[in-house]
């Protein structure tokens, strides 16, 4: 059971990912449901591994995170495919990702900090792990 909630948890995280994606681009790729889901999973290790951090160093860590999973995303699949180019922002790298970005997902390492902690309480409960 331990392994189908983490399976859920990691696709709740990549439709959400993919969600906020079409909400700020108008579209997305499969490869950022695949980050988005890893990003769930870190982030919510984070979250329940380090309650003694304060919050919002927290969610800078959780931002780093997705930096860092989009930077490796962008390596894998960017190259070859060219799905985004940040090369025309200020600070970006390998044009891959961009340090303005990485301020806009300290709010929502927080969020899905917060969301990672409910699912996992409720899906213990349906569940039955």
């Amino acid at each position: 059971m331990a392994f189908l909630k983490k399976c859920l948890l990691f696709c709740i995280g990549g439709g959400a990912y993919v969600g906020l994606e079409l909400l700020w681009r108008g579209y997305s790729h499969i490869s950022m449901f695949a980050a988005g889901g890893v990003c769930f999973l870190l982030i919510g290790q984070l979250g329940q591994v380090q309650p003694v951090l304060p919050w919002p160093l927290r969610a800078v860590i959780g931002a780093g995170i997705i930096t860092m999973v989009e930077l490796a995303a962008g390596l894998l699949v960017n190259q070859h495919y060219q799905i985004w180019d940040y090369r025309g922002r200020p600070g970006n790298f390998l044009g891959q990702i961009c340090p303005a970005f990485t301020l806009l997902w300290i709010p929502v390492a927080l969020m899905a900090m917060g969301l990672y902690r409910w699912l996992d309480w409720r899906l213990d409960r349906v569940l039955g792990v």
